[in-house]
């Protein structure tokens, strides 16, 4: 009666990881969740024979076998945090924690100091805590409360579509915690361990928010399809703003005469007049900012499906000189905008991919020296590199190593150097980013040769 429990449950687990597998295919994401339900069947499916069992040196080479499963349960919790929140910089702790896993492993396996025996509670035989069982317990805290940072940071830096799927995952996690109440069972406190229904339901929200709020779709093809839904709007605006540009002459013509002739008293200044008569003009521009944005975000997805056999030879100094014909400069920004060195070179890749990524560096770059006040910016080719920088506001030095993630802003979208980043890596290259906050920031870029 006591294994009914733990076995159902191992079955649930099973079917919450091939579910997510089959539904969303196979990557990084859905193959660690995998392993987290794979790991968490295994170890319930364990403890539904052990509460069966009665010979306890078998028992106890069976317990230890269960708790090896769990000693990297907490890391592949660990792992598929690290890739929803797309840091990659956590893949070296990621290791080291499985790494540090595998000792205590060892230490299960060949000897007293993890698991040293076990307690015939009133439901079965239950491992009992060894000396170094301490060890184990630090790690889960250190992995899993790493974990809670993780998902707290990015939830908060997100916008608000991929926000509501990761607190769901937040959540899902401080309910999982509650599971570490089964601990005191391996040292001495007798009560049937019910941990396992708080993890059931902590990785059956996460496998809900992964399947029916889409927690695996790539943020910048979700907001590529987004800005394709905004063109049909936009272009009724633009439809809109022309029959206004048409008719309001005719207008400000009748309310210029009716106002000569004294009919009506005035109630717009020249300011208001010469606005609206070019107030056509005024749509229309932004009408095509707007364009611009949904061509860079369309860009941006097809950044992640492109292949090399797709690609061709192109002059990286002719995607300089189109970047700067095309892009809607503001004002007299363009004169801020200088081109050094004339050290052409020809990189495999996609002209219009580049073009986009220039677009993006160019706007990040006059929105810095616009901040600031001052400043210019300067593109200077040479040694199979591209350099873009700018003298304005700078980047802070904690927001410097996060530049390049998914969403992370401190004012924009926060897709454009992830898109940047996405394009250069697939042409074979390289981007970095270097910055003085107050001083300057240099993206450089590096391509191979073709």
């Amino acid at each position: 009666m006591h294994s009914l429990l733990p076995a159902v449950v191992s079955m649930l687990f099973l079917c919450y990881g091939t579910y997510v597998l089959h539904s969303r295919g196979v990557n990084r994401i859905s193959l660690t969740f995998f392993l987290l339900c794979m790991a968490t069947f295994s170890w319930q499916f364990t403890w539904a024979i052990l509460f069966q069992m009665h010979d306890a040196r078998a028992a106890l080479s069976l317990a230890k076998l269960g708790y090896l499963l769990i000693l990297f349960l907490p890391t592949t919790l660990y792992h598929f945090i690290a890739e929803l929140t797309a840091q990659r910089g956590e893949r070296r702790w990621v290791a080291l924690s499985y790494a540090s896993a595998g000792a205590l492993g060892v230490l299960l396996l060949t000897t007293d100091e993890l698991i040293d025996g076990l307690y015939p509670y009133f439901f079965g035989f239950y491992p009992k805590a060894g000396p170094l069982h301490p060890l184990h317990l630090l790690q889960t805290v250190l992995v899993v409360g790493r974990g809670l940072w993780l998902l707290y940071r990015r939830q908060r830096q997100a916008v608000s579509t991929e926000k509501t799927r990761l607190r769901y995952c937040l959540v899902s996690l401080l309910i999982y915690f509650f599971a570490a109440v089964d601990y005191l069972c391996n040292y001495g406190v007798q009560f049937y361990p019910p941990g396992v229904l708080f993890v059931a339901t902590s990785l059956g929200l996460i496998a809900q928010a992964m399947v029916r709020h889409n927690l695996l779709a790539d943020p910048l093809e979700v907001a590529a399809t987004i800005a394709h839904e905004m063109r049909t709007p936009l272009a009724t605006i633009r439809n809109q703003s022309r029959m206004l540009s048409r008719s309001l002459p005719e207008v400000l013509a009748g309310y210029q005469c009716a106002l000569a002739h004294g009919l009506i008293p005035a109630g717009l200044s020249m300011t208001q007049l010469q606005y609206l008569a070019a107030l056509g003009q005024h749509i229309e521009k932004e009408i095509s900012r707007s364009n611009f944005i949904v061509d860079m975000m369309l860009a941006s997805a097809r950044a992640g499906s492109l292949n090399r056999g797709e690609f061709a030879n192109y002059s990286a100094k002719q995607c300089v000189d189109d970047a700067l014909s095309s892009y809607p400069f503001e004002s007299t920004m363009r004169d801020k905008v200088r081109v050094c060195g004339n050290n052409d070179f020809t990189f495999f890749g996609s002209d219009v991919l580049l073009v986009y990524v220039l677009y993006n560096l160019f706007k990040n770059a006059l929105h810095a020296i616009k901040v600031a006040g001052r400043g210019e910016v300067e593109i200077m080719l040479a040694d199979r590199k591209l350099m873009v920088t700018d003298t304005g506001s700078g980047i802070p030095d904690d927001v410097l190593p996060h530049v390049f993630e998914p969403f992370y802003s401190t004012g924009g979208t926060g897709m454009g150097l992830a898109f940047c980043q996405k394009v250069i890596t697939a042409f074979g290259g390289n981007i970095r980013c270097e910055s003085k906050a107050g001083r300057y920031t240099c993206f450089l870029i590096s391509l191979p040769a073709d």
